[in-house]
């Protein structure tokens, strides 16, 4: 049926699938065509065996036919470079004929037009000739030279070339997709439930958004980890900041969560989540003083996980997924870069995390035990190293707002020993705020020092002239010194903010009745 050209075109097949270890890109429907690529990229990029149908080379001459054909192979040859995302394509073009009036192997460059980026070398192989310089001729398969006299032997043998490579592929494909399979998810969508609990627990105790509702469900403050409360390295990932910042990173947990579950199962899934977890806190806890809460760094350790997976199976990763997670990686740390307000230390932290957690664990069937060990040893280090550094504070600055969220906690409790020192410490790195001084003087009230108390509450006034606490409290100060004039001028004040707060309305009727 396709003579003996067909039989050799099946054994460079063979040999360059089975024993070279090609992976078939495209096979035609006829079986006449066949695309590889090397995985170890060594050697040719990419490889196309094409056997020629004899009645189909005699319609045309050989030149047209050629011409025809390169103009085909320039359009496939496109088409799997920008699959393969590929700047530039080599592609070796073997081309199988029976009774060319040739040498045995004739090599061609293929015209490629406008089309820089894709290079073709053709190679048309003349099984005819007496004989075969094959391997100095770069063709990648040893010809058996066997008796072709009998046709039902040679159908029988092309028949088991062709059985044996396509079991081959076959073989290949399933187990790259067992890379994908190793496991249901089921962590990533219990996760994404607690996130939704918890969400619902901080908006029904006062508000997602509340500093001292984050504070008092765990959301990383430095000053609360400094006293002990290591836990703040991990609840902070089941916490968020508002609706918006909930639903994006519970979606970003639904499609990435369950896919590295897939690749590296349950157990796995869970050790990097949460190293990731919590490096992306320590991280924010060594350069960023301010409260923070979220998933992100966890999420950012599973993209870690797919660079790992990356380094391991280069050939799969950039075929799949590869470009895309790169993408997805830089325009979210550029947006951290960015814009103000967004952890981007916590997302570097989850990210480098997530990586060396999977290197830890490795990928499933991956024995390196001492890749493991290196990996292990090395994250050890990363976090002993940032824990000592955070404990000593040399990269964070005081943010007012948490300082003020702490100290108004501590004076709920009673504390007001602790809230004025940490209040004191704004004050003298010239850090503080209205609140600030508001929170002071109320801690001086309580302990009768109505002076120093007075002035502070000017001060949050003179920082904040609309602070219709401060107004109202200085009014009562006044009072309390005897200087009802001066009372009610504050009083007023804080009634003109306020005009539908009863309290105000009291106490600027009570100072009218007065004066």
């Amino acid at each position: 049926m396709n003579g003996k050209s067909y039989d050799v075109f099946w054994q460079a097949a063979h040999y360059l699938i089975v024993d070279q270890h090609y992976r078939l890109i495209s096979l035609s429907p006829d079986h006449n065509e066949l695309w590889l690529e090397r995985e170890d990229n060594k050697g040719f990029e990419v490889v196309r065996l094409f056997h020629a149908e004899p009645a189909l080379v005699n319609e045309f001459d050989r030149s047209a036919f050629l011409k025809n054909d390169f103009s085909s192979l320039a359009e496939k040859g496109e088409r799997i470079r920008k699959q393969m995302k590929k700047r530039k394509l080599t592609i070796d073009n073997y081309l199988f004929y029976d009774e060319l009036e040739n040498n045995a192997l004739e090599t061609i460059e293929s015209p490629s037009g406008e089309n820089k980026r894709c290079s073709v070398r053709t190679i048309l192989v003349n099984v005819d000739a007496e004989s075969m310089d094959i391997e100095n001729n770069r063709l990648l398969f040893r010809q058996e030279h066997v008796d072709h006299e009998f046709e039902h032997e040679m159908i029988e043998r092309v028949r088991m070339l062709k059985t044996e490579t396509l079991l081959w592929v076959k073989k290949q494909q399933s187990e790259e997709q067992q890379l994908f399979n190793v496991s249901k998810p089921i962590w990533s969508y219990i996760i994404a439930a607690i996130h939704l609990i918890m969400f619902y627990l901080l908006e029904t105790n006062g508000g997602s958004t509340d500093t001292q509702v984050l504070i008092d469900f765990g959301a990383k403050y430095n000053p609360l980890i400094n006293e002990g409360e290591w836990y703040r390295f991990f609840t902070p990932m089941f916490l968020h900041i508002g609706i918006f910042h909930l639903f994006m990173n519970t979606l970003a947990l639904f499609y990435l969560g369950p896919f590295i579950e897939r690749v590296y199962g349950r157990s796995r899934f869970l050790i990097i989540y949460f190293t990731a977890g919590f490096t992306g806190s320590l991280m924010s806890f060594v350069f960023s003083f301010t409260i923070s809460a979220g998933a992100s760094g966890a999420i950012f350790g599973c993209l870690g996980a797919l660079l790992y997976f990356g380094l391991r199976h280069k050939k799969v990763f950039f075929r799949t997924m590869g470009s895309n997670v790169l993408i997805v990686i830089a325009i979210n740390l550029s947006i951290g870069f960015a814009l103000p307000g967004i952890d981007n230390a916590a997302h570097i932290g989850g990210l480098i995390g997530g990586f060396l957690a999977a290197g830890v664990v490795s990928l499933p069937n991956e024995k390196k035990a001492g890749k493991k060990v290196l990996y292990l040893i090395t994250v050890l280090l990363w976090i002993i190293v940032s824990l000592y550094v955070g404990y000593n504070g040399a990269f964070v600055q005081m943010d007012p707002v948490s300082v003020n969220a702490l100290a108004h906690e501590r004076i709920k409790n009673g504390e007001f020993h602790s809230a004025y020192d940490h209040l004191s410490s704004l004050e003298k790195e010239g850090e503080a705020t209205p609140e600030t001084y508001f929170l002071l003087a109320y801690i001086q009230l309580n302990e009768k020092d109505y002076r120093a108390g007075s002035r502070n509450l000017e001060k949050a006034i003179n920082g904040r002239s609309d602070f219709h606490e401060a107004h109202y409290n200085l009014a009562l100060v006044q009072m309390e010194l005897g200087d009802n004039k001066k009372a009610l001028e504050h009083a007023k004040i804080a009634k003109s903010v306020q005009p539908d707060h009863e309290p105000y309305e009291k106490l600027v009727d009570e100072l009218m009745k007065e004066n």
